[in-house]
């Protein structure tokens, strides 16, 4: 049995780097075209510089390819064992259906751990590498939409906190920064326009600059009595809003680590903010390097049916659009969960379910019945 699983991880994870590898070129391909509109854009960003931020977009190509590289790869060596009657030879020298489908599932699990690993740890440090070194010569920044990204701190006594950003670049230095502070009853205290600002990881302390800073005062009937108003040079205060948050509220979910979309999400929903959507984000990272398991277990009854001479094209062809359709399930059921309010959990894992089912009944019909 070490023979066999040598033989078969070898093959699957030759034919799965081969594709992978056709895949990445094309897309950095069309990357550098994309990236060389801004090569001598401004001085010192030469084609090493940029050659350099379309490396670092790599890691992000693999994760979001490795799923349906896996099952050309894997369906490819399947099928091609199932023409060349080698998996027929390794079944009658006792490579049992049970003992394939532990094989592949052992398999499986190394492509899923190695999808988590790129997609939580190598590929957001890579994008971040290729935002600074665009950052450097290019001075973007990351827009947060039209109005801005928006964050809310509830304190114990009912005060409350709403920070505006509108901009954040790849090292945290924040854009034009609107800060309103409220009070128990509702009413506006603080108010605080900043041209920039930054927010120190070590101790959770916002420096703001050319602040405009006006304050509110109310009589005892409620009504604004008098209104404070003061140009500052700088400005500090503490809040547990952390920028972290502020760089997962500018970022897309989809390009953040597990642990950070927990957070934040565990932040919107402390401050009645809708969660919703880094929840579904969230429960998306924790199924999507699953898919890999999924794509082996769908390519493994390819080893079982019988080719004729030519014909493996064809079944090749009809496991990648099996794949393809597994993908835009997906996507389907992420985007109709966020409008029909699914629950996170179920629209993530639902797509990876229904097609566990239908390739292990494919599998047992044609192992077990035929």
């Amino acid at each position: 049995m070490k023979i066999f699983r040598r033989l078969i991880y070898k093959e699957v994870i030759s034919a799965v780097t081969f594709v992978s590898l056709g895949f990445l070129a094309l897309f950095f391909f069309f990357d550098l075209l994309d990236e060389m509109r801004s090569v001598g854009r401004a001085p010192g960003y030469t084609l090493g510089y940029a050659l350099m931020a379309v490396t670092f977009e790599i890691p992000n190509h693999l994760y979001e390819l490795l799923p349906i590289t896996v099952l050309i790869g894997t369906i490819f060596v399947m099928a091609r064992f199932a023409q060349s009657s080698e998996f027929t030879i390794m079944r009658t020298s006792g490579l049992g259906p049970w003992r394939a489908l532990g094989t592949m599932v052992l398999l499986g699990l190394g492509f899923v751990l190695f999808t988590g690993f790129l997609g939580d740890y190598v590929a957001p440090a890579a994008q971040r590498l290729a935002l600074q070194a665009q950052a450097k010569y290019l001075g973007s920044s990351k827009s947060t939409g039209s109005t801005g990204a928006w964050l809310k701190e509830r304190s114990a006594d009912g005060h409350m906190l709403a920070v505006n950003i509108r901009a954040i670049d790849a090292n945290g230095r924040l854009g034009p920064v609107r800060i309103f502070t409220f009070d128990a009853a509702g009413r506006l205290h603080e108010q605080l326009h900043a041209s920039d600002g930054q927010v120190h990881a070590e101790t959770g302390i916002w420096e703001l600059n050319a602040v405009q800073y006006s304050q509110f005062s109310y009589d005892s009937a409620g009504e604004m009595a008098q209104v404070k108003r003061e140009q500052l040079p700088n400005f500090s205060f503490y809040t547990n809003i952390t920028g972290d948050m502020a760089l997962a509220a500018a970022h897309k979910p989809d390009h953040m680590p597990m642990l950070e979309l927990w957070r934040f999400a565990q932040h919107l929903k402390a401050n009645d903010q809708s969660a919703q959507k880094y929840e579904m984000a969230f429960w998306r990272k924790v199924f999507y390097p699953l898919s890999c398991l999924v794509m082996v277990v769908l390519a493994l009854p390819f080893a079982y049916l019988h080719f004729r001479s030519g014909g493996i094209a064809g079944y090749v062809f009809g496991g990648v659009m099996a794949g393809i359709s597994f993908f835009l399930l997906n996507n389907v059921f992420g985007y109709a969960g966020s409008l029909q309010n699914w629950s996170p959990l179920w629209s993530a894992a639902a797509p990876g379910l229904t097609y566990s089912v239908l390739s292990l009944a494919a599998f047992g019909w044609l192992v077990l019945r035929r």
